[in-house]
């Protein structure tokens, strides 16, 4: 099985399904430093990364945005002096879909590979 990080999204629309609890039990080991949490009634993943200053911090910032815009989706990006933190979730569906997980293991790719 390929994966997380190598899959692509897929186009959401506001029929789109959400993960069951079920399938969020077999995708989270795949992003497992990542919380899901519950905002406003809306599921969703959070990270945060940490970095020595504010300059890689933000060369972070620009490597997920860089990310996001290549799969189309994006997410909330919060960028503080030495730390990062990114929420994951589906606007249309108002809730986490398999990309925030194929999009969470990505942005935990350019974290080993720019930020640890």
């Amino acid at each position: 099985m390929t994966s997380l990080s190598e899959q692509r999204c897929v186009a959401c629309r506001a029929d789109s399904p959400h993960v069951t609890n079920a399938e969020v039990a077999e995708l989270h080991p795949g992003v497992i430093e990542w919380r899901v949490i519950t905002e406003n009634d809306v599921r969703k993943l959070r990270r945060t990364f940490r970095f020595p200053d504010f300059r890689q911090a933000l060369t972070f910032t620009s490597s997920v945005g860089d990310a996001a815009e290549e799969e189309g989706h994006h997410p909330r990006l919060v960028t503080e002096w030495g730390r990062v933190t990114v929420t994951w979730w589906t606007q249309a569906i108002k809730d986490i879909h398999r990309n925030d997980f194929i999009m969470a293991a990505k942005t935990d790719r350019l974290y080993d590979r720019d930020g640890s």
